[in-house]
């Protein structure tokens, strides 16, 4: 089973960044796409951004802009640069494969994320 383990959170304020970094134990990029997602208090977990086999990315409109997601396949690692953040981008951030979402609910197959607050 693939492990994956994020790191990188911390508390900023307003309109600072953070650098995601997700590693895992196995090369899950080169067969699938990658994402992050994030759970924010009293929300389901959401989709923020994907890296598509091929290179091509994907965001959702409220951090379009503002995050970048990358990848190194020869480490293992998904990245995540968030710049300009926002208190509505405060949420544990977990990284999976990119239809993860599809499968059952709950924490089966997600790793324990990193907290990201932004407050001033």
């Amino acid at each position: 089973q693939v492990q994956l383990v994020e790191a990188g959170g911390g508390l900023v304020q307003p309109g600072g960044s953070l650098n995601l970094t997700c590693t895992t134990s196995g090369d899950i990029y080169t067969i699938s796409a990658m994402s992050w997602f994030r759970r924010a208090p009293g929300k389901e977990r959401e989709l923020v951004a994907t890296f598509h086999i091929g290179g091509s990315t994907f965001y959702i409109p409220s951090v379009k802009g503002r995050f970048t997601i990358s990848r190194d396949i020869l480490k293992n690692q998904l990245y995540l640069q968030m710049n300009d953040l926002k208190p509505e981008d405060t949420a544990v951030y977990y990284c999976n494969t990119a239809g993860r979402l599809r499968g059952p609910k709950g924490d089966d197959g997600w790793g324990q994320g990193t907290q990201v607050t932004v407050s001033a």
